[in-house]
């Protein structure tokens, strides 16, 4: 049985004809002009608006089992009369759509899980197409490709999370090779470099202002080593362009970050160097997390040029490497609990520069005051003559 609106009419009293545009709709269009018509007809007024009947389109609201010949009144303002008996829509049709929906979706289901077992199942073949043995043969069919399947994935999984190689750097260099005595290790993104995207040029990358003077001040004291969570197909270029002396020692990245709760993390134990030798610097915590105490945590770049964070860095690393600092972990564990660690390292370096002139002017005045005293006493009691 199909509802439609009533479309807007102009009606007149006059002999009941009807004037003005009106809307063409299939069967009769009845539009009762006074109230006693309308009860003779068995239309009523509801809502303060003329209800009209209007008969069923043939594509309207289909009931299972119902007649075309049922038709609904509907008025502007509400309140609707119907005539005959409608039939509810029959409850089996959602539960047969729902029944078809899932068995679909357990043939396809299992025909997945059928198609990896056979793909990842298979012995491995060498260049000749031969069959490689491995530990799996002895088992029957069946149990040898779920094997197989369920040590793929394992594999796989052990890919992303662990770092490419227990050792992600060489031995150190030996006589006559100079080896710094620190390590460096640098983030790429927010720390040397800002990402832009603009419409018009898509991806570009800001180099931080200070990169030079980092690199030429740190490289005869520390062995500077970019570890980034980029891939290394997107951070190789950007570290050509910023290195263009070649002061980076080695580049690591995102495959050789260990994977955990959705972080990359820099595990520096699998760096091959002396943990105690090696400072990290990131804009992010979660990086050094599993080595909190040999990292220094900057705040993100914006972008800014006025931006003097890599000068205050320089200074800072360079003040440990000079100080021939044993174990860097005892310095920057102190830094650790500050919000802004070179903040708070040119605080203390501005309050030890004013005690050392204090101390130096203290100095100065005692030393005059023993000139005073000793030249004054060299006038009431002079020396006497060597012959």
């Amino acid at each position: 049985m199909g509802v439609f609106p009533v479309p807007s009419t102009s009606c007149c009293r006059d002999g009941g004809s009807l004037h003005g545009p009106r809307d063409v709709v299939p069967g009769d269009f009845i539009c009762q002009l006074e109230a006693g018509n309308s009860q003779e007809s068995g239309d009523t007024w509801e809502g303060g608006a003329w209800i009209a009947s209007v008969p069923a389109w043939p594509w309207g609201h289909f009931h299972r089992g119902g007649g075309g010949g049922e038709a609904a009144e509907i008025g502007s303002r509400g309140g609707t009369k119907t005539q005959g008996t409608q039939q509810q829509p029959g409850s089996e049709g959602p539960s047969y759509a729902k029944k078809v929906a899932l068995w679909l979706a357990g043939l396809l289901g299992a025909g997945g899980t059928v198609s990896v077992v056979y793909i990842f199942g298979n012995n491995p073949v060498d260049e000749t197409g031969a069959k490689i043995p491995d530990e799996f043969d002895n088992d029957p069919i069946l149990v040898q490709q779920l094997r197989r399947t369920y040590k793929y994935f394992k594999d796989y999984r052990q890919m992303i999370i662990e770092p490419t190689s227990p050792c992600l750097l060489p031995d150190p260099l030996q006589e006559p090779y100079y080896q710094p005595p620190y390590t460096l290790v640098l983030e790429l993104t927010g720390v040397l470099l800002h990402p832009e995207w603009s419409l018009a040029t898509g991806w570009r990358f800001k180099k931080r202002p200070g990169i030079e003077t980092l690199f030429q001040q740190l490289a005869p004291l520390y062995e500077i080593v970019i570890f980034t969570s980029e891939t290394g197909m997107t951070a190789f270029p950007l570290i050509d362009s910023v290195d263009p002396h070649g002061f980076i020692s080695y580049r690591l990245f995102r495959d050789a970050t260990r994977y955990m709760d959705g972080h990359h993390v820099k595990d520096i134990s699998c760096l091959n160097r002396d943990p105690a030798r090696v400072v990290v610097v990131d804009c992010k915590k979660e990086a050094f997390r599993l080595q909190p105490y040999n990292g220094v945590a900057l705040r993100p770049w914006d972008g800014n040029s006025d931006d003097r964070v890599l000068l205050d860095l320089s200074a800072f690393l360079k003040t440990i490497a000079l100080n021939g600092v044993e174990d860097v972990r005892t310095v920057l564990e102190h830094y650790a609990l500050e919000d802004d660690p070179l903040a708070a390292f040119k605080q203390r370096q501005s309050r030890l520069e004013q005690e050392e002139q204090q101390r130096l002017a203290e100095l100065s005045k005692s030393n005059k005051q023993n000139l005073f005293f000793g030249s004054l006493t060299s006038r009431l009691w002079p020396r006497s003559k060597q012959p």
